[in-house]
């Protein structure tokens, strides 16, 4: 009992520090807000609009083949001319710079014709299209592959027709038996399937409409963001004053007047959990209030995941705090630890637009797991059961680092 009463009065203690020290109050309370209202002006309108899909297309086939008669019929002249959900068509001059700018991440993908285009149509040799494209970029992938089948399936059935029409003109002596001849004469058919001045009949589309789309709110991903940044950072900045503490000899003084080791750690611990509970307490109320922030289907899921936050993050404070000897010491690790993991976790942006290798890199934060869990939550509309590993692991991370602090501890300088 006597113990309870010592760490509520040293975790009462740094709160009234805290409270009384308005720098900080402005810097993690009040601060967090000006970057929120600033993302929210920058991203507004981002999402309100569907994205125009634009396909790419390219040829290995010297100038004068029938792909790029295609292409020239299938290429997008006037962008204002489409219809809503008719994708845009980009001809590629180079396939060996498109395949560059594919390798450099500066496209995603395209369909390339083969060498052989001509011949292969005119002899019915089997049609190939080659799908080049990043490896990251599964979803465009999935669509090229998509309408490069069915290109190809729409070029073997004229394939069929343009096959026993040049066999009845050399038969009938109409036109040579040369390759030229024939060449010359499928060209002449593809012009009249895909006319070069108009749209192409080789690709189709449906525009089905399921209703209105919805404006994204940035705050759904921007306040949850900042609340694991600024959480994490001023749990973090205040192993610093945990080892002042240690160096002016408070700690010892506080064993001399029989207060316990385990009332020491707890005491310090529990003022930094009631701080973080009073930061993501303001942080969610003035996010609903304010900035009509959408907690997606599982409010609990949400709390939960705040709560696991703060909790990880005092227990880091404490843990960084028994890991250094200096203040300054501390301050540095503080800001570097805080300023990394926050950018590095999805923080400032959402961590699932980050390629593959670096998402999986960001897992060994907890601020990506939190965020991660954030956004199923309040941006896809996941449940609870949902953010069972992204819990799971910030439970985990809490407790690594508990018993770090723990292990850890002592309270003389040396």
């Amino acid at each position: 009992m006597q113990n309870m009463r010592h760490i509520w009065f040293l975790a009462a203690k740094d709160l009234t520090i805290f409270v009384r020290d308005r720098a900080s109050l402005f810097f993690f309370i009040v601060f967090p807000f000006l970057f929120i209202i600033l993302f929210n002006f920058l991203l507004r309108g981002v999402g309100s609009e569907d994205s125009r899909l634009e396909l790419h297309f390219a040829t290995r086939e010297p100038e004068g083949g029938l792909s790029h008669l295609i292409l020239a019929g299938m290429e997008t002249k006037d962008e204002s001319l489409l219809a809503p959900g008719e994708p845009k068509i980009v001809r590629e001059k180079d396939y060996a710079a498109a395949r560059l700018a594919v390798e450099g991440g500066k496209l995603g993908g395209f369909i390339a014709f083969p060498e052989n285009f001509t011949r292969a149509l005119a002899s019915g040799e089997p049609l190939e299209l080659e799908v080049f494209a990043d490896a990251g970029r599964a979803e465009l992938r999935t669509a090229l592959g998509g309408v490069a089948r069915s290109l190809a399936a729409e070029l073997a059935a004229n394939q069929v027709v343009i096959r026993a029409s040049v066999a009845l003109l050399t038969e009938s002596g109409i036109i040579p038996a040369d390759e030229p001849s024939i060449a010359a004469a499928v060209r002449q058919m593809m012009g009249k399937i895909t006319p070069a001045g108009g749209g192409s009949s080789l690709i189709s589309f449906k525009v089905e409409k399921v209703g209105e789309v919805k404006e994204t709110n940035p705050s759904d991903y921007v306040v949850p963001g900042y609340l694991v940044m600024f959480v994490f950072f001023a749990a973090a900045v205040s192993a610093e004053m945990i080892v002042r503490e240690r160096q002016n000899h408070t700690l010892e003084r506080l064993l001399a007047t029989s207060v316990g080791r385990s009332s020491i750690l707890g005491g310090m611990f529990l003022g930094l959990v009631i701080k973080g509970l009073i930061q993501i307490t303001i942080f969610w109320v003035v996010g609903i209030l304010a900035f009509r922030v959408d907690l997606g289907h599982s409010p609990l899921g949400v709390v939960i995941l705040s709560v696991l936050m703060v909790l990880l993050s005092s227990a880091f404070a404490v843990m960084l705090a028994t890991l250094v000897r200096t203040q300054r010491s501390a301050a540095s690790l503080a800001v570097i630890t805080s300023l990394v993991l926050a950018p590095l976790g999805g923080c400032w942006w959402p961590s699932f637009l980050y390629p593959l290798w670096l998402q999986n890199i960001a897992k060994i934060s907890p601020h990506a797991w939190a965020t991660s869990g954030f956004n199923k939550l309040m941006l896809f509309g996941a449940n609870l059961g949902d953010v069972v590993p992204e819990v799971v692991a910030l439970a985990c991370f809490a407790a690594i680092f508990a018993v770090v602090a723990i292990w850890r501890f002592r309270t003389s300088a040396v």
